[in-house]
């Protein structure tokens, strides 16, 4: 194992880290990982990524299912469109895309660049409300509660977002749960990881009909990302979150601009 690989191990058990200590924001970083670091095409990276975001919600799903913090009715109200769509997404969506996509000047985008160029922009989005910090709350005299409707099309939405980028979608499920079901702060992380959990792991599902998957990379790479998960938890306790996550929201910009960046130059 060279250093390279050793790094990518390394951001493995980053990613857990980070989920543990503000609950979300982690995820963002294995498609980069993947790719950059460790080498994998963009379709396997996000289709790996599904895997790992999913493996590693379920970890705080379950702790969080223990606790009754878990809004099943929203989560099932949420999650059935967004999985349908993830689904689709990776099972015919993305292996129907060709290779090369348009030319402009004699740049050929291609079906690559595509995948990483997307992903940036989502990158910089969940920065941005990770560095604003502006997730609206609900009190006792916000009455109006937008239909089920709105729910399910931004369900579909970011089903369709989170298969196309392999990222788990916390950042845009958090506010959606609190916005248009009216769920507390603490109820929508809750819940959000559980969705996380079950629309990644589907997602992932519609990959494995076309991709071979190396199992004996995933599992080592997914267990450190849950070791790391548990050592996020445990620092919580001493390490003051709500300012970690801006730190992070300033680290995941940078990155997304990095992306852009190199992919433009290639």
């Amino acid at each position: 194992m060279d250093i390279v690989e050793i790094l990518g191990f390394t951001g493995a058990f980053l990613i857990g880290l980070i989920l543990g200590l503000i609950g979300g924001g982690g995820s963002i970083l294995t498609v980069p990982i993947l790719v950059y670091a460790l080498s994998f095409n963009p379709v396997i990276a996000t289709a790996y990524s599904l895997f790992v975001v999913g493996s590693s919600a379920a970890v705080g799903a379950i702790k969080n299912m223990m606790k009754g913090k878990v809004d099943f009715k929203t989560a099932f109200t949420f999650a059935i469109p967004a999985f349908i769509a993830i689904y689709l997404t990776r099972a015919f969506l993305i292996p129907s895309v060709p290779d090369e996509l348009f030319e402009v000047n004699g740049f050929v985008v291609t079906k690559n660049l595509g995948i990483m160029m997307f992903f940036a922009i989502v990158m910089l989005f969940a920065a941005i409300g990770m560095i604003a910090h502006n997730t609206p709350r609900v009190t006792q005299e916000y009455k109006y509660q937008p239909p089920k409707l709105l729910l399910i099309i931004y369900s579909l939405i970011i089903g369709f977002v989170t298969g196309a980028v392999g990222a788990g979608g916390g950042f845009l499920i958090v506010p959606t749960l609190v916005i248009f079901a009216k769920l507390s702060m603490k109820k929508a992380v809750a819940t959000s990881l559980f969705i996380v959990a079950i629309n990644s792991l589907i997602g992932f599902m519609g990959d494995m009909q076309h991709t071979a998957v190396e199992w004996g990379f995933l599992i080592p790479f997914t267990s450190l990302s849950i070791v790391g998960i548990f050592a996020g938890i445990w620092l919580s306790k001493f390490i003051d979150g709500k300012k970690l996550k801006k730190v992070f929201g300033w680290f995941v910009l940078i990155m997304g601009v990095y992306i852009i960046y190199k992919e433009l130059t290639r």
